[in-house]
């Protein structure tokens, strides 16, 4: 019981951390189509930047005091570690640890085997995020 506990304790500290995520934008994405909301950031580097000098009311510049917690980051929003499938095998290993891990059957597998896969987690008590 006490694991449940736990695992409640991260899924609330993610769900509070990711509520205030703070979405790093490349500086003039919404003038120029071609950039787009989903570019990646880049640092700014022009002489007169507002982001570069962080002037107020300009959107943050990405600094390592926003990175996510240790014992959060990476985890799968349930509060469980991913861990990336491809065959029976890999589930058979993932299987000993199933009360902290979550398993992520892998995007290049086709849909005749990962029903198969989804089945074979099934049968072992895994969690499949993508099932």
């Amino acid at each position: 019981m006490s694991q449940m506990n736990e695992i409640r304790k991260i899924q609330n500290k993610i769900k509070k951390i990711r509520s205030r995520k703070i979405e790093f934008l490349r500086f003039d994405w919404d003038k120029y189509y071609r950039i787009g909301k989903q570019e990646t950031w880049r640092r700014p580097r022009g002489i007169d930047n507002a982001i570069r000098l962080e002037l107020k009311g300009y959107q943050p510049k990405a600094r390592i005091g926003f990175r996510t917690p240790k014992d959060i980051r990476g985890l799968h929003p349930s509060g469980l570690a991913p861990v990336y499938v491809t065959n029976q095998k890999d589930l058979e290993k993932v299987a000993k640890s199933k009360e902290r891990v979550i398993v992520v059957i892998s995007s290049t597998i086709g849909l005749k085997k990962k029903l198969e896969l989804v089945e074979k987690a099934k049968q072992l008590g895994l969690k499949v995020a993508n099932g």
